[in-house]
């Protein structure tokens, strides 16, 4: 899907310094930002990123054979007097409105993805049941943010079906840029938490920041939503005035009970063989967990939306992401390795989906960051949940400067507080059997899975 001259002008403006005898066969590939994986038949586009500035490596961009190059104004000294460029105020703002011009081009539905816990896996999720259409086109690892939402526009091909971006923000006004510049057809808000309270300052404002992703969608598109959150509908309203699809899970042992007639889609959960029951067809999912087949739910409302019809019984491997919804089995324990990152809402759900298994049961769990003034709060809430479980031990980790939890925890018998990861391994084999099971939950910031080899 080639990009040509008049598309580029059209979005940059006027081209400088290209003759009037190459006009006619100038046009270009793909667009690219990483010198390192370009080709050239490459547009490239030079980003002054936090940690990086696209401009220091036009000379590396030039000796690959490029055509032309979009930089920032001030910068065309870096170039050959008679090279063909395009110059913009702000170069992430051009990658960005390119990326759009690649969205308007692709004749396939797009699916976005956000929410304060559960995106990735939903992301996750979605790709795989929409395989009934074809090959489908996900956003790459967590490419969530300014830059991977626009590559993953970029590298989606003619050839795939359907294209499913997750979108991630530390602030007000950054999904509504992601859906500015990628004019979904269907948005999914997993659920409300409180991950990055601390940056928001409240759960009102990360409500206000996930509803963004409506703000650029199709009007004739949809927002699928869980149904128990009424201050999320509530301010749906405010930026979306078209069709909502509430999606809500219930356990099987709710499946005979009587429902008021509503718009709501439910489904009821067996964590037993780890089904869902969903408009009278049984899906059996991989993954485990009432929140896993929360986060399936959502994807089964995406794949209503498609016409994509089921069997009466179905059965989804899902992929398993690194730090999330992996089970490690040793000679000793079983691992649940849920490190990959940690907010209220997810160490509770992990925290019930252990207290589900035999034996005896330990949590390693690495201090939830970006809570802002309501940390110890949140915090204090989970020790609590601890201490009145069946959780043998629990290790917890926090730097030596939050005193505020070792205090709090000094009298209570089934904790251990460690300052280092590296202390963690020796600790916990201490006291696991052969059986026991161990849940590893963690801000990014720990990186606790460094520890899990090392883990008997």
């Amino acid at each position: 899907m080639e990009f040509s001259l008049s598309e580029l002008n059209n979005v940059l403006g006027d081209i400088k310094n290209l003759s009037e005898g190459k006009r006619d066969s100038l046009n270009f590939k793909n667009i690219s930002i990483d010198s390192r994986t370009l080709f050239k038949n490459d547009l490239f586009i030079a980003i002054k990123g936090k940690n990086f500035d696209g401009h220091s490596f036009l000379p590396d961009v030039l000796d690959k054979g490029v055509k032309s190059v979009v930089i920032k104004k001030g910068m065309q000294k870096l170039l050959p007097s008679n090279f063909p460029y395009w110059v913009v105020n702000d170069t992430l703002e051009a990658f960005q409105k390119l990326a759009l011009l690649k969205r308007k081009k692709l004749n396939i539905p797009i699916i976005a993805v956000t929410g304060s816990v559960g995106k990735t896996t939903t992301k996750e999720m979605i790709g795989r049941v929409l395989n009934k259409l074809g090959r489908i086109k996900l956003s790459h690892s967590n490419f969530n943010n300014e830059f991977g939402v626009g590559l993953t526009i970029l590298a989606t091909d003619i050839k795939d079906k359907a294209l499913v971006l997750e979108m991630g923000m530390r602030g007000l006004g950054q999904i509504e840029n992601l859906s500015k510049y990628s004019e979904p057809d269907i948005a999914v808000i997993t659920n409300i938490g409180t991950a990055h309270i601390g940056l928001l300052g409240s759960k009102k404002n990360i409500t206000y920041a996930k509803c963004e992703i409506s703000k650029f969608l199709n009007p004739e598109g949809v927002v699928i939503i869980p149904a128990n959150d009424p201050f999320l509908e509530k301010t749906l309203k405010e930026y979306w005035k078209g069709r909502v699809f509430k999606v809500k899970l219930l356990n099987i042992e709710n499946q005979k009970d009587s429902f008021k007639k509503d718009d709501s889609l439910r489904g009821f959960y067996n964590p037993t063989n780890k089904t869902i029951l969903i408009e009278e067809n049984i899906f059996e999912i991989s993954s485990e967990g009432f929140h896993n087949a929360s986060n399936f739910l959502f994807a089964y409302a995406v794949a209503k939306e498609l016409g994509i019809d089921f069997a009466s019984f179905n059965k989804f491997d899902f992929a398993i992401l690194g730090g999330r919804n992996k089970i490690l089995k040793s000679v000793k324990t079983t691992i649940y390795d849920e490190s990959y990152n940690a907010s209220p809402e997810s160490v509770k759900a992990c925290i019930k989906n252990l207290l589900e298994k035999p034996r005896n049961k330990f949590f390693i769990f690495g201090s939830m960051q970006e809570l802002g003034d309501e940390s110890e709060k949140y915090h204090k809430v989970i020790f609590n949940l601890i201490n009145n479980s069946e959780i043998e031990k629990c290790l917890f980790i926090c730097d030596k400067n939050e005193k505020i939890y070792t205090n709090y925890l000094k009298d209570k018998k089934k904790f251990i507080v460690l300052n280092n990861i590296k202390d963690v391994p020796k600790e916990i084999n201490k006291y696991t059997k052969k059986g026991d099971s161990i849940l590893i939950k963690g801000s990014r910031y720990w990186q606790l899975e460094k520890i899990i080899e090392l883990i008997n």
